[in-house]
């Protein structure tokens, strides 16, 4: 997977795309491209310190890194994803493991129906 960067995908994202919950995570996403792009996100006005939304887009990112080969051996790819969080608190490296793999199993699942 590679890191989301183009602004007019993203904002297609916002626009065109599906969305899932496992709080405290929240996935758009849109079939887009060849390949799978992941863009992160947590809300400014909820963690005014930018020292606790790079820790939080941190665990993130590499909770997503560990997980990605359950999209991988499921052969799904050409997906666009933002996740974003949308929790009160700091999570901890352990929850967002967990919480990421129920997102992406869901996505999964979801898949299926398309």
């Amino acid at each position: 997977m590679q890191k989301l960067k183009s602004q007019k995908l993203i904002d297609r994202i916002f626009r065109e795309g599906r969305s899932l919950s496992v709080f405290p995570l929240k996935m758009i996403f849109l079939e887009a491209g060849d390949i799978n792009q992941v863009g992160v996100s947590v809300s400014k006005k909820k963690f005014k310190r930018a020292v606790d939304r790079n820790r939080i887009k941190r665990l993130i990112r590499e909770t997503n890194r560990l997980n990605k080969k359950m999209l991988i051996d499921n052969n799904v790819s050409g997906y666009a994803f933002m996740i974003l969080y949308i929790g009160d608190d700091v999570p901890d490296y352990k929850l967002l493991n967990i919480k990421t793999k129920e997102l992406f199993t869901k996505f999964l699942t979801g898949l299926a129906f398309l």
